[in-house]
């Protein structure tokens, strides 16, 4: 497919133009003149510099990546068809939709910007974060930087011990039986050539825990409403998870509260501090 130079400007900059700050989760600032959204604001989004995605708009430069686009759907908040086409306009085939997708759709997006002050994040049905909140960066790291099987947190469970560490002990033992039991029923869900299948394939000969719990064919283990985090510097917090599902995609965004008053209420409010003094 050849690149639609014209078109794919003239589409990027209708949806640029038609975004306010806050419909993205940024600031507005009190001198603003432009309509809709900056450039530099979409190339911070895109995670891109501001001179590459201004080439974009002005119809120069090298053809995008697929990467490049897939970073640019997701920064401008696309719906999936406005993802495929802009694919298209780049000379690109569109990704695949369903349960293997990773775009986020815009109305969890939206939601994800609006939670400044709460830990959250975004994460496929393999427990693999998409996006996250700062303060759910500050309470357990930034776990959108894996790459590969330990993307997924039910993975990384049998394979890395820096994983362990962020959950309290007392609750190991059931968070081990909850992950093989999700991998178990996700690979059967999805069939034997799906990633849940491979990374069983893969944790079989790497940890003894994953086999002994993986043979005794458990499945239906459901996750408890009340997870205890432990912090390197605010020690346990005791979090209740609310989730809400996209059902196209299979993804949820996971939200972690605490009872008001609580100890970990007050946790949470340092771990903003924490998170801010990060950021800075």
């Amino acid at each position: 497919m050849a690149i639609d130079r014209a078109g794919l400007a003239e589409f990027l900059r209708r949806r640029r133009e038609s975004l306010q700050p806050e419909d993205v989760g940024l600031p507005r600032g009190q001198r603003r003149r432009t309509s809709g959204l900056r450039r530099e604001e979409v190339a911070s989004l895109c995670h891109m510099s501001t001179d590459y995605y201004s080439r974009i708009e002005r119809e120069r430069g090298p053809q995008p990546s697929e990467q490049m686009i897939a970073s640019i759907a997701q920064g401008l908040h696309l719906s999936l068809d406005e993802r495929d086409h802009l694919f298209r306009l780049a000379g690109h085939q569109a990704p695949s939709r369903g349960t293997t997708s990773e775009h986020v759709s815009p109305g969890l997006l939206r939601i994800l910007d609006r939670l400044e002050d709460t830990p959250a994040e975004v994460v496929t049905e393999l427990g693999e974060t998409l996006r996250q909140t700062t303060l759910g960066v500050a309470l357990v790291g930034d776990l959108t930087r894996y790459t590969g099987p330990s993307r997924s947190l039910g993975y990384r469970w049998f394979t890395d011990l820096g994983t362990r560490a962020r959950y309290a002990s007392e609750d190991h033992a059931f968070l081990g039986r909850l992950f093989a039991s999700g991998l178990r029923s996700i690979a059967t869900l999805r069939g034997p050539d799906s990633r849940a299948a491979r990374y069983a394939e893969l944790l079989l000969p790497q940890s003894e825990e994953f086999r002994t719990l993986w043979e005794t064919h458990e499945v239906g283990v459901r996750p408890h409403e009340v997870k205890h985090f432990v912090h390197p510097e605010l020690g346990v917090l005791e979090l209740t998870c609310q989730s809400l599902l996209d059902p196209d995609q299979s993804h949820r965004l996971l939200v972690y509260t605490a009872v008001p008053g609580s100890e970990s209420h007050e946790k949470l409010q340092l771990l903003s501090v924490i998170g801010s003094q990060a950021l800075a």
